[in-house]
């Protein structure tokens, strides 16, 4: 059973910075995509970065030039390092990682959640 860990949430003033890791644990044999995804309060979940298996990221409108991700194939772990934080950038964070499973199914794996708060 593969497990999803975020960590580096917390409170930041706007314009601050925060790193977002997410780790995994259990034996993943081909691991595709791994994304950030963050639900504000009363909004619905939205992709925030995604990054695919050649290193190719794709960013949300909205954090482009501000958020970065990235990932360490190594031990299957991606950040997301974000810059010049807004009040609007306040929800909690979700990590996502998409990989094939022993018979070649695709699998969706989540992590709990980190929060991060935009506050000044």
């Amino acid at each position: 059973q593969v497990q999803v860990v975020e960590s580096g949430g917390g409170l930041v003033q706007p314009g601050g910075s925060l790193q977002l890791s997410c780790t995994t644990s259990g034996r993943i044999s081909t691991l595709i995509n791994m994304g950030w995804y963050r639900q504000g309060p009363g909004q619905e979940r939205e992709r925030v970065a995604l990054i695919n298996s050649a290193g190719s990221p794709i960013y949300a409108d909205s954090v482009k030039d501000r958020f970065t991700i990235s990932r360490d194939n190594l031990r299957n772990a991606v950040n997301l390092q974000m810059n010049n934080l807004r009040l609007e950038d306040t929800a909690v964070y979700y990590c996502n990682v998409q990989y094939l499973n022993n018979v070649l199914r695709v699998i969706n794996t989540w992590g709990q959640g980190t929060q991060v708060t935009v506050s000044s």
